[in-house]
């Protein structure tokens, strides 16, 4: 399929087989025609594991450095004696059973995080159909389940991001917007890179990060050394 011009005048910047230094990568990049909104800045890595077994999948969160913007509705799913720390954290809708129930009947999801205490989960199985295949089921593996509901929410509201490897063992991640600086990116970035290393799994062997590239929504793919 035939690409914009916006697209073509960035590709015509990048030299594919190279493997540009991040500096160089940022420097690059923003040099990129600007789009009528603000672009999002991704990181794909290739990882050297076996996306086929259980004991080598890559799965893990981190807090971005700087926002990647529109802060996102939070949903919690608390006791009643959790309830004024959830508000106070920052959730926009917090409740109980009863909130549980609402939401069965209605079917209405108007959040993007949901998260949950221990003690609620057990009650949260109502909702396992509405909510799971939305990706939005809070989950111990993504910090969205925790007795510690200040710390979950107050990570979530600060940019936690949450990744996993897919089938075909590449992880992508949302690590800023263009209209952040080279420099505050390069900080996201470094951060990003740094939380997929730390959760290698140990039966992978030989170089674990196989490519990486950063690209924008509507840019072409940058190598980076990493």
């Amino acid at each position: 399929m035939a690409k914009g011009k916006a697209y073509q005048a960035a590709a015509a910047l990048v030299d594919k087989k190279k493997t540009y230094s991040m500096d160089d990568a940022l420097e690059l990049m923003d040099k990129f025609p600007k789009r009528g909104f603000d672009e999002t800045v991704e990181l794909h890595m290739h990882l050297g594991i076996d996306a086929k077994k259980g004991d080598q999948q890559v799965r893990s969160t981190f807090v971005l450095a700087h926002s990647v913007g529109k802060a996102k509705r939070i949903i919690a799913f608390v006791t009643q004696a959790d309830e004024a720390a959830a508000k106070e954290a920052g959730a926009d809708i917090v409740g109980g059973e009863d909130l549980v129930e609402e939401i069965v009947k209605s079917g209405k999801i108007d959040f993007d995080i949901a998260v949950a205490t221990p003690a609620m989960m057990p009650k949260l199985a109502k909702l396992a159909k509405t909510l799971g295949p939305k990706g939005l089921m809070p989950n111990p593996k993504t910090d969205t389940v925790s007795p510690n509901v200040t710390k979950m929410i107050g990570e979530l509201r600060r940019g936690k991001v949450a990744f996993k490897n897919d089938d075909t063992s590449n992880v992508h991640i949302p690590v800023g917007k263009r209209s952040l600086t080279p420099a505050q990116l390069k900080e996201n970035i470094a951060i990003a890179i740094e939380s997929i290393k730390r959760a290698k799994p140990a039966s992978s062997k030989g170089v674990f990060v196989q490519s990486a590239f950063i690209s924008s929504t509507m840019g072409p793919a940058i190598k980076i050394a990493v």
